[in-house]
């Protein structure tokens, strides 16, 4: 069952604007009524689409005959002020379809939605898979779970007499408790899954709360999509079993299309986002159009692999992350390139850091992944947060990998030194000056003149601490800085040469340097 929030969050994304809505948006949308101009009869329904009408007055009127909550017209900016007024004394509300979107292209959004809107893996797409167990539940006389590939609960049936305790674990967790998939892949399900279309029968462990499980693979071709599990405590025969064979490859066939309508919608919520990483002077009306909150958000960069395989990790990241309805999921998400990028809004860093520790949660074992997050971001600052959130990434996939996803107000200091490094690296760093002689010097006399260096000039001159720092005392300092000046023109009076060398230091640290 769909929402008229929903609808208008879906809308949105298709150009339509709510122009008034004197209705709750809480309200539930059963059916749609297409205009007719060469048909009298009366129809009603909860969306009108306004095909051919001839003003909004006329729209409206049409669409308080069919008891519509919302009426769609086409047109543009002019119609405005009418679709206000005209909403607002009929109690109807209105929305305004640009002129580019074609009926044909709105009428398959508005049905999809209405007529088949429930759960689906992105959250927003057609399937009945709950009514799907619960047929599939009557005719196998068990309670029915289907999963996906990575064992995530898809739908399962209606309440059953026999229930067993791992049943209700997986149902309240969504996904299939590691214990049970442990015992499940000992008993070779796994294997039989990925090799075989035939019901499999599983004994169960009455100890841990486990009964017997039947289970068929659901397949497309040579790919595994998921599986559907019956409770029972023996083995399914005759009808049953057949029931269960014809049930997996209907169950394939919902999955195919839940797949396709998460595709094309996890599209469009990818070049949205993309508009507003790479710059886009009307940022709010993308970000409102996503359904995000306006205001500050953060930008979360996010890479993963398994092993030396860098491209099916980050997409199955990626399928994570765009999982859920629109309204439940904090961000919103796109590709690109080997990396996935999360536009959240708020400013704390904790929840940004709490997000990633879900994703990763949901992720294989085996995945490992890093992850850097921007400073707090308006839409129009989201291009620098998206380099921000790059530059933190690459500063934690140098570090540990236990380590917590650096963020970039935290962290602003290591990424400037990191590019200064980077600068040095391809040859923009100077060659000649002060410290490159006194590191020469180093060299080939085996002296400390650059570690003496940064030691008084982080030590802001203070002769006792540098010598702290160097375990040495003050007058050895002044001793090597006298004798420093007579390799090379250190200028230490001059403030803007010692920042130059401070930044210097920083830009090309030298395995030969004695810190």
């Amino acid at each position: 069952m769909v929402r008229l929030d929903r609808l208008v969050n879906v809308l949105g994304g298709y150009g339509v604007r709510l122009c008034c809505c004197p209705v709750p948006r809480s309200a539930e949308l059963r059916g749609v009524v297409l205009r007719d101009a060469a048909d009298d009869r009366a129809e009603v329904g909860d969306v009108y689409l306004a095909v051919g009408a001839g003003s909004v007055a006329e729209a409206v009127r049409a669409a308080v005959s069919a008891r519509s909550v919302v009426v769609l017209v086409r047109g543009g900016e002019e119609l405005l002020a009418d679709a206000v007024a005209v909403g607002e004394s009929e109690g109807v509300a209105v929305m305004l379809a640009d002129p580019a979107l074609s009926w044909s292209q709105l009428a398959g959004v508005v049905y999809g939605l209405v007529l088949e809107g429930r759960e689906t893996e992105s959250g927003r797409g057609p399937t009945d898979l709950f009514a799907l167990a619960d047929s599939l539940a009557a005719a196998t006389g068990g309670a029915v779970t289907i999963e996906d590939q990575l064992s995530r609960v898809l739908a399962y049936s209606g309440p059953q007499q026999e229930v067993d305790a791992a049943r209700l674990e997986t149902i309240m967790g969504r996904q299939v408790p590691t214990w049970v998939r442990e015992l499940f892949d000992a008993a070779g399900v796994r294997a039989h899954l990925l090799g075989s279309d035939e019901p499999l029968f599983v004994s169960g462990e009455p100890s841990r709360g486990l009964t017997g499980r039947m289970v068929v693979a659901v397949r497309v071709g040579r790919e595994l999509l998921g599986a559907i599990w019956v409770a029972c405590p023996a083995p399914l025969k005759g009808a049953r079993r057949t029931a269960l064979t014809d049930g997996a490859r209907t169950v394939a066939l919902h999955l195919l299309r839940l797949r396709a309508s998460a595709d094309l919608e996890r599209q469009v919520e990818s070049e949205w986002v993309i508009r507003l990483l790479e710059g886009t002077a009307d940022a709010a009306t993308v970000i409102s159009q996503l359904g995000l909150p306006p205001g500050p958000a953060r930008v979360v960069a996010v890479r993963a692999h398994v092993g030396d395989e860098r491209h099916a990790a980050v997409l199955l990241a990626f399928e994570q992350a765009t999982t859920g309805f629109g309204w439940s999921r904090p961000g919103r998400s796109t590709l690109a390139g080997n990396s996935v990028y999360t536009i959240l809004p708020g400013e704390r860093v904790a929840a940004a850091r709490e997000w990633l520790a879900a994703l990763r949660a949901a992720l294989p074992e085996n995945v490992t992944m890093s992850a850097g997050i921007s400073a707090v971001a308006e839409p129009a600052d989201l291009p620098a947060g998206r380099q921000e959130a790059d530059e933190c990434l690459a500063l934690h996939e140098m570090r540990a990998a236990d380590t917590a996803p650096p963020a970039y107000d935290e962290s602003w200091d290591e990424i400037l030194l990191q590019r200064l490094r980077t600068a040095a690296r391809v040859g923009r760093a100077s060659a000649r000056g002060p410290v490159a002689d006194l590191r020469k010097h180093d060299t080939e006399h085996g002296t400390d003149y650059v570690a003496t260096l940064r030691a008084w000039l982080e030590a802001q001159g203070d002769l006792a601490v540098a010598g702290e720092r160097l375990a040495v005392h003050g007058n050895t300092v002044r001793n090597r800085l006298r004798k420093m000046s007579e390799v090379t023109n250190l200028g230490l009076d001059d403030a803007a040469k010692r920042v130059a060398m401070l930044i210097d230091l920083a830009a090309t640290v030298s395995e030969t340097d004695n810190r």
